[in-house]
């Protein structure tokens, strides 16, 4: 992509800008608190009363597209997808890229799949496998090729070769491979793109019973269904009744972000499961092979290819994943910071799409602008204001006291600051009580108090937002603007028995 040393130095700069952004706002934070304390309180004052006037608008999205979500998971949508023109064509091809998972999680995955409220032989599933771990996954997938082989269309098994030059080992290459594989074999079948609907899933993905006949039914309704995205909502509730507190808060607040993206789509990128056409997957080259967010870029791939016709169509039917949970409490918050510090290296799409929209003047400038500005906010916003909040914010006020400097600014800051968290509370508490209804049925052998717990957890958000929230996402535009690039790190998947 980048041919000349000119060119490779302004990608750099694109690189650096937002980890650049974040560290001038945390020095500047410090520096001035030192330098010039009252200055910094009235800044933090009205940096605090516009993050609750943002987060009061949010919770206004959070409710609509909660409410939405009730109503839409609901509706019968295999009938709806049934009176559309073109549903019987309709074939939908699936990935599930796998890397050490242990065979109930790829099992349930598949049982999963026989029991949806769909046409099963409808599906071609792909269950892609790394050289790395040939003999593992070879022996689980030679067990779901007898048990499940007869209950779709199709089951592939593909093996991503280890050690490809160019390619950054993880789920972007992995199902890049497969795709291309699997494009061999409909090239045989002499079936048309515009009629297969392709699900890139984490192999964890336990779908609705609902799930494709709603896909099926927006695949031929939106306008231009080749140039669209669909993106459901993300649960993790799997093993949410087995994974620890924090973790559990933090995948359930992945769940609200979601839910309030969900009601903007001009804001929407794919994230995590997600679904497209397989014309578009195949126009735009299948997903990149040496990224780790491959999720969202292939969205952005699509802007791209399509000079900014292509979007993502909101779904309000849930897929259900793992909460993040190890062996243990240590390597389940060191598996967390990791799938937290992934996530916000999306972050590299922002250099990405500054690049290729710069040159495209087919691509509508407010458009580009508003790609990139929510883009750049965004991580900016995720890094700096939970350390802008709960850290930095105490430090002025703390050097001014120090000093002796005495005004009505430094007297009444506690006191203005205590009211904006407990306004701010009220939105914690909605969060809490919608998290409630949103849990799977609670399995018999955890005791009734634990619904307590799952209430009370809520109290600990503060602290989620700066551990498992500014830290890796500080990290990951450190890593970025440093040249230090991150490599895909799978999540480790494990589920005690019940």
């Amino acid at each position: 992509m980048l041919s000349k040393k000119f060119e490779y130095r302004i990608y750099r700069i694109l690189e650096i800008i937002p980890g650049a952004m974040v560290w001038v706002t945390f020095l500047l934070a410090l520096g001035l608190s030192f330098i010039n304390p009252l200055f910094v309180i009235a800044f933090i004052i009205v940096f605090d009363a516009l993050w609750l006037a943002r987060i009061s608008y949010l919770l206004i999205y959070l409710l609509a597209a909660y409410f939405k979500f009730r109503k839409e998971s609901k509706k019968d949508w295999l009938s709806l997808a049934q009176a559309q023109n073109g549903f019987g064509d309709l074939m939908h091809l699936i990935f599930l890229p796998t890397y050490k998972e242990p065979e109930v999680v790829i099992d349930q995955t598949l049982e999963s799949l026989t029991k949806i409220q769909y046409p099963a032989k409808k599906l071609f599933v792909v269950l892609c496998g790394e050289e790395k771990d040939k003999e593992n996954f070879l022996n689980i997938a030679g067990k779901m090729e007898s048990k499940y082989q007869d209950a779709f269309f199709k089951l592939l098994v593909t093996l991503h070769p280890q050690d490809v030059p160019g390619e950054v080992a993880g789920k972007g290459a992995n199902t890049a491979y497969a795709g291309k594989i699997a494009k061999g074999i409909i090239d045989e079948l002499q079936i048309a793109y515009e009629k297969i609907v392709v699900s890139s899933f984490d192999v964890d993905t336990v779908v609705h019973p609902q799930y494709f006949a709603c896909l099926a039914y927006h695949y031929l309704t939106v306008p231009k269904p080749t140039r669209t995205s669909y993106q459901p909502l993300a649960l993790y509730n799997n093993n949410v009744w087995q994974s620890p507190f924090l973790m559990r808060v933090v995948s359930m607040s992945t769940t609200f972000w979601l839910l309030t993206e969900q009601m903007r789509p001009e804001r929407l990128f794919t994230f995590s499961s997600h679904s497209m056409s397989f014309k578009a997957l195949v126009d735009v080259g299948f997903w990149q092979s040496d990224i780790v967010t491959e999720d969202s870029r292939i969205c952005v791939q699509g802007i791209i290819e399509y000079d900014g016709d292509y979007r993502v169509q909101p779904m309000f039917i849930p897929l259900s994943m793992d909460t993040v949970m190890g062996q243990n409490l240590k390597s389940s918050l060191s598996n967390q910071y990791k799938q937290v510090r992934r996530w916000a290296y999306g972050v590299e799409n922002f250099p990405f799409m500054a690049w290729n929209f710069w040159g495209n003047k087919n691509i509508k400038f407010l458009k580009k602008f508003r790609y990139i500005y929510n883009q750049l906010e965004g991580i900016y916003s995720w890094a700096t204001a939970p350390i802008l909040i709960f850290v930095l914010g105490r430090l002025p006020i703390a050097i001014a006291n120090h000093r002796g400097l005495n005004s009505a600014i430094i007297q009444n800051t506690p006191h203005i600051l205590s009211i904006l968290m407990t306004v701010s509370m009220i939105g914690l508490l909605a969060s809490a009580f919608i998290s409630l209804t949103l849990l799977p049925p609670k399995p018999t052998i955890v005791p009734r108090w634990h619904w307590v717990i799952m209430f009370a957890q809520w109290i600990f958000f503060p602290i989620t937002m700066i551990i498992f929230g500014s830290i890796p996402a500080t990290d990951a535009v450190t890593r970025l603007m440093l040249g230090k690039y991150l490599g895909f790190q799978v999540t480790e998947k494990f589920r005690k028995k019940n």
